[in-house]
């Protein structure tokens, strides 16, 4: 069973072209044209060893909102499409990961629920890169992809490792939720659907 889609989003603000496979060796090759973001993912995609080829540009001159929120569509529909048949996979995954002073949980359930909580108590820039704008991505792959995410930082004082320790304990939680459970037949749900 193939696990991998292609997505095009072009908006009048916004231009991405996204190849998402789940069952990788963490490969990826990412150029959005914010660094800072860049950075990020490509910790979510080495610690979730998943696949991606992402190429996002936007009017970043305005500011970074519009593209920073439509890469998160793009990535929570691009889940919702290689998820929309759960069978076999383990559904839950939860990962608490440190970044030196900072520790983040994330924990999901890929269950046609769009539900983010984040309790999350950071502000201010890296670089030029406003940190508040990683809610927004959240946001945007949650209500795309129809996951409840719950992420929860315990303490830290770097806003970059705090935010390291999130997209990397994000991708580790992916990665165990999707993952083929080869004991199980059909979804783990006692309705029988999610």
């Amino acid at each position: 069973m193939s696990r991998n889609t292609k997505i095009e989003r072009k908006t009048t603000e916004t231009d991405i072209r996204l190849e998402l496979e789940l069952d990788g060796e963490g490969k990826y090759e990412i150029a959005t044209s914010i660094p800072f973001m860049d950075h990020m993912l490509s910790s979510m995609c080495k610690h979730s060893v998943f696949n991606v080829k992402l190429q996002a540009s936007g009017d970043i001159e305005v500011d970074y909102h519009h593209l920073v929120e439509d890469i998160g569509i793009t990535f929570g529909t691009a889940f919702r499409q290689i998820l929309e048949d759960k069978s076999r996979i383990r559904r839950y995954g939860a990962a608490t990961l440190p970044m030196d002073e900072a520790l983040a949980t994330v924990a999901l359930d890929i269950c046609s629920r769009s539900v983010l909580v984040y309790n999350v108590n950071m502000h201010g820039m890296v670089g030029n890169f406003d940190i508040d704008l990683l809610k927004e991505f959240f946001m945007a792959f949650v209500i795309n992809s129809m996951i409840t995410l719950h992420i929860n930082l315990f303490y830290g004082s770097n806003i970059h490792h705090i935010a390291e320790a999130i997209f990397k304990a994000f991708g580790r939680a992916l990665s165990q939720a999707t993952r083929i459970n080869p004991a199980l037949n059909g979804v783990l749900s006692t309705k029988g659907k999610l």
